[in-house]
C-alpha cells in the first residue's frame, strides 16, 4: 500500500518536532485491566491493528506490522514483528518511537526491508545492523525486482494540471487558481501526484538517479486516493513492470473509472497498454445521456472500459492477471479476474461462475490456478479457480477474509481474517489438492496471531445471528442481528437499524473501529443490519437495483427489516433508532421524512442531504453520473428529472418530526460537510431537537484517537437521551 496514504489513514500525526517525539514514551501494545466486561471507546482504541504481512522465502517465518494508538498523544505507531509461521517466537523488531511499516524479506530471507521516516531501510532478522537504503525525497512504497538488482519507489511529483502554479513573487498567498476538475480528491487539494520510479540496487544502497516511469505525464500511479504497491508488479525475469494507471485529467478523469494495465519494458523503455486494442478511440461523453446507457455502447470485452487494476504475473511469466470491471463510470460494477496470455494476446475471465466481485487474488505456484476472496451471502470467503473458470469455495463460517498471499512453498495461503466479534488476525490455509483433477478441494485453517485475545477474553460480547426477512416484493433479505452483551429475552431493549454506506458495500462480517456493532451491544442495544437492495453477494439483479433508485426498494428493505425485528417480544417498538454513514447517512435523512413515526432518534454521519447539490459537490463525478443517471438540470420527455433528484431527502423536511444528530468531517471532499450543516439547520428551523458534530480535521472517516472517542461518546449520549 501507499505509505503516504496509510499514514493518513492511521492518524499518524506530524505535529511534534523530532525532539518532542523522542521525548514521548513509545506507543506500544496495551494491556488494560478492565473493571467491567463491556466494550467501551477506550477499549476499542487500545486494540492493536494488524497490517501488512509476508512469509519468508522458506515459508518458515512471518513478518508483519501492528499499529497501536495513544489517546493521550492522539497518534499511532506501527511496529514490525517477526515470528515463526505458526505464531511462536514472536519478537518486536521496532524499538524506537517512530513507525516502521511495509516489511518484506530480501537477501534470500536473511534481511528485512521496510520504510521508516519516509525512507527505505533494511535490518537483519533480529532488528539489528540497520542500513538506510534511500535518501532524498520521501517514498510512499517500494517493490524489489525478483533478482533484487532494481527497486520501484513511489514518490510524489508536482502537478499543475488543474491548480495553477503559485505566483513566485507572492509566496504567502493562499489562494488557488483552479483551471479544471480533478483539483481535489478525498481530503486533499491536488498539488502533487504519486509516480513510480525505477532505481538500481547494489545490495547496500539504492541509486539516487531513479527514473520516473511516467516522466512528464500528469497521471497518477498508484491511483488516488488509496492505491499502493498492489497496483504494480515485476515479471519473474525482472525485465518488465506492469502498472495501473488512469491516463486522464480534468473532466475526463472526473467522469471515468477507465484505468488500464500498462506494460513497461526496462530494457527498451517502451510502454504497452494491455487493455486497449491498437487504434482504440475513446467514445465521446454525452452529458444528456445516462452513463449506464452510454456504457452499453462500448466494446467492453476488447476495451476493458471500467476499472482495471492490481496486476500480477504468473510465476512462469507467460500470463498476467488483474482485477477488471466491465463498464466505465460504474465503480461498484462486478470485479472479474482477467487473465491475459502473452503468447496469444487474449483475455480470459476466470471467475464468471462467481456472481460477485473479486476483492483480492494471488497465483498458485503452478501458474494454472488462482485464489481469490469475494463476498457471497454476507460472508467474504476464499475461493479457488483454474484457467477454465471452475470455481471452488475453500472456506466457510461467519467470518470475512480480508486479504491473502500464496506462500513460497505453494502449499499454503497466508490470510487475514476478522468478524463482527473479532478484529483482524493472521491465519494459514493449508491446501488439500486433488491431484487427479488438478484442483483444490478444501483448506485447513490454522490461526497464527492472537493480537487482541488478552483484551477480548475480558469482554462479554453480544451474540450474532443471521435473520432472513421477507421484503415487500416477495424476496428474502439477509440481516445480521447483534444482541446485547448480557441479553435477557424476558426484557425489552431499544433497537437500532443500521444503514450501510457505499451505497454498494456489503454488510458482511466486518469489524469496524467506529461503526462497531459490539460496542453498540455493550450499551444494551439490539442492532439489525440488513443486506438491503444494492449490496453485493446476492447476484447482479440484487446489486444493481439501487442504481438510480436511492429512495425505492432499498428503503422498503430497511423498513421491512426494522418491522420484522420489532415483532419480537424483547424489542421495545417505542424505542427504535436509525443510524448510518455515507449512503447510510442519506438513508437516515430520507427515512427521517418517511418513517411514519417508527423511530425516536436518528444519527447521520457524512450523509447526502441534498442530492441535487451533491451532484456538483463531489470530486468523483463518475459516481453521481452513474447512480443518479445524469445532471439534475437535464429532464426527460415528460419534464421530469432523474428520480434520485426528485426524491432528495431535503425535499421532505416538512415531514421531519424526530430528533437527529448530524456528524461530518470538514475535510470530506466525497460528501461535503455543508450537507450536514444544511440538515442540522433545517431540523432546528423546524423546531426539532438536533445536534451537529463537526470535525475540522477529519475526512469521510474519523481517524484520530481523541476524535474517535468523542464520536463514540456523542453517538451514545444522543441515543441514550431518546431511547433510554
Amino acid at each position: 500500500m501507499n505509505i503516504l496514504k496509510i499514514m493518513a489513514a492511521t492518524a499518524i500525526l506530524a505535529t511534534s518536532t523530532p525532539a518532542e517525539v523522542e521525548a514521548q514514551d513509545p506507543i506500544g501494545k496495551h494491556f488494560p485491566n478492565l473493571q467491567g466486561d463491556r466494550m467501551t471507546p477506550e477499549v476499542l482504541w487500545s486494540m492493536g491493528r494488524v497490517g501488512s504481512y509476508q512469509a519468508s522465502p522458506d515459508s518458515k517465518q512471518l513478518v508483519y506490522t501492528v499499529s497501536y494508538y495513544s489517546v493521550e498523544q492522539n497518534k499511532s505507531r506501527s511496529v514490525i514483528y517477526i515470528s515463526n509461521i505458526d505464531g511462536s517466537n514472536q519478537k518486536a523488531l521496532t524499538t524506537g518511537t517512530k513507525s516502521e511499516v511495509e516489511p518484506v524479506f530480501i537477501d534470500g530471507g536473511n534481511r528485512i526491508a521496510f520504510i521508516s521516516g519516509g525512507q527505505l531501510w533494511s535490518m537483519n532478522l533480529n532488528g539489528g545492523e540497520r542500513k538506510q537504503l534511500t535518501s532524498g525525497d520521501e517514498i510512499g512504497g517500494f517493490l524489489f525486482s525478483p533478482d533484487e538488482k532494481q527497486v520501484i519507489l513511489i514518490r510524489e511529483v508536482s502537478s499543475t494540471s488543474s491548480i495553477a502554479a503559485k505566483e513566485k513573487d507572492l509566496p504567502l498567498a493562499t489562494g488557488m487558481v483552479i483551471n479544471d476538475m480533478n483539483y481535489k480528491h478525498w481530503d486533499s487539494y491536488i498539488t502533487s501526484i504519486p509516480h513510480i520510479f525505477l532505481a538500481s540496487f547494489d545490495g547496500n544502497r539504492v541509486s539516487n538517479n531513479a527514473k520516473d516511469l511516467l516522466n512528464g505525464e500528469p497521471y497518477e500511479c498508484p491511483m488516488l486516493p488509496f492505491g499502493g504497491t498492489e497496483q504494480f508488479c515485476w515479471s519473474p525475469d525482472s525485465k518488465k513492470i506492469a502498472y495501473t494507471c488512469r491516463k486522464k485529467t480534468g473532466v475526463a478523469y472526473a467522469i471515468s473509472t477507465d484505468s488500464d494495465i500498462f506494460l513497461y519494458d526496462t530494457e527498451s523503455g517502451s510502454t504497452t497498454n494491455l487493455c486497449k486494442p491498437a487504434g482504440y478511440v475513446e467514445p465521446a461523453y454525452d452529458a444528456t445521456v445516462s452513463l449506464a446507457n452510454q456504457a452499453k455502447n462500448k466494446s467492453s470485452e476488447d476495451a476493458n472500459a471500467g476499472y482495471d487494476q492490481d496486476p500480477q504475473f504468473s510465476p512462469d511469466g507467460k500470463m498476467i492477471a488483474w482485477k477488471s470491471m466491465e463498464r466505465d463510470g460504474y465503480e461498484s460494477d462486478r470485479t472479474r479476474l482477467c487473465v491475459y496470455d502473452f503468447s496469444t494476446a487474449k483475455k480470459n475471465y476466470v471467475t464468471e461462475k462467481f456472481e460477485s466481485g473479486v476483492d483480492a487474488f494471488t497465483w498458485g505456484n503452478d501458474s494454472k490456478s488462482l485464489y481469490f476472496i469475494g463476498v457471497w451471502q454476507a460472508r467474504t470467503m476464499v475461493y479457488f479457480t483454474n484457467l477454465e473458470g471452475n470455481v471452488t469455495k475453500l472456506t466457510s463460517g461467519d467470518y470475512d477474509y480480508g486479504s491473502l498471499q500464496m506462500m513460497p512453498n505453494g502449499k499454503q495461503l497466508l490470510v487475514e481474517r476478522h468478524s463482527i466479534s473479532a478484529p483482524a488476525d493472521l491465519y494459514t490455509l493449508t491446501l488439500a489438492f486433488d491431484m487427479k483433477n488438478g484442483s483444490v478441494k478444501n483448506a485447513m485453517v490454522r490461526r497464527v496471531t492472537n493480537e487482541n485475545d488478552h483484551i477480548l477474553k475480558q469482554l462479554a460480547l453480544g451474540k450474532v445471528e443471521e435473520r432472513m426477512v421477507n421484503t415487500t416484493d416477495g424476496k428474502q433479505e439477509l440481516c445480521w442481528v447483534i444482541y446485547p452483551s448480557h441479553f435477557d429475552a424476558s426484557k425489552k431493549y431499544p433497537t437500532l437499524l443500521f444503514c450501510e454506506g457505499g451505497p454498494q458495500s456489503p454488510v458482511s462480517q466486518f469489524w469496524s473501529y467506529r461503526w462497531n456493532f459490539q460496542i453498540m451491544a455493550a450499551n444494551d442495544y439490539i442492532i439489525i443490519a440488513p443486506n438491503r437492495r444494492g449490496l453485493p453477494g446476492f447476484g447482479m439483479e440484487w446489486l444493481e437495483q439501487i442504481s438510480g433508485d436511492y429512495s425505492g426498494q432499498c428503503m422498503l428493505d430497511y423498513l421491512s427489516a426494522i418491522d420484522d425485528i420489532s415483532k419480537e417480544p424483547y424489542v421495545d417498538k417505542n424505542r427504535l433508532g436509525c443510524v448510518g454513514a455515507s449512503f447510510g447517512g442519506y438513508s437516515v435523512y430520507w427515512l427521517a421524512g418517511h418513517h411514519d413515526k417508527r423511530f425516536k432518534a436518528f444519527i447521520a454521519h457524512d450523509g447526502i442531504y441534498n442530492t441535487q447539490q451533491q451532484y456538483v459537490e463531489t470530486e468523483e463525478m463518475w459516481f453521481p453520473n452513474w447512480d443518479m443517471g445524469r445532471a439534475p438540470w437535464y429532464k426527460d420527455e415528460a419534464g421530469m428529472r432523474q428520480k434520485v433528484f426528485e426524491t432528495s431527502p431535503h425535499l421532505y423536511v416538512q415531514n421531519w418530526d424526530t430528533p437527529i444528530l448530524c456528524i461530518h468531517g470538514q475535510k470530506d471532499f466525497r460528501i461535503e460537510y455543508t450537507q450536514a450543516e444544511s440538515a442540522f439547520s433545517a431540523a432546528r428551523m423546524r423546531g426539532i431537537d438536533a445536534q451537529l458534530l463537526l470535525f475540522p480535521d477529519e475526512n469521510h472517516w474519523v481517524l484520530k484517537p481523541q476524535n474517535g472517542i468523542l464520536w463514540q461518546r456523542t453517538f451514545f449520549r444522543w441515543l441514550d437521551k431518546y431511547l433510554k
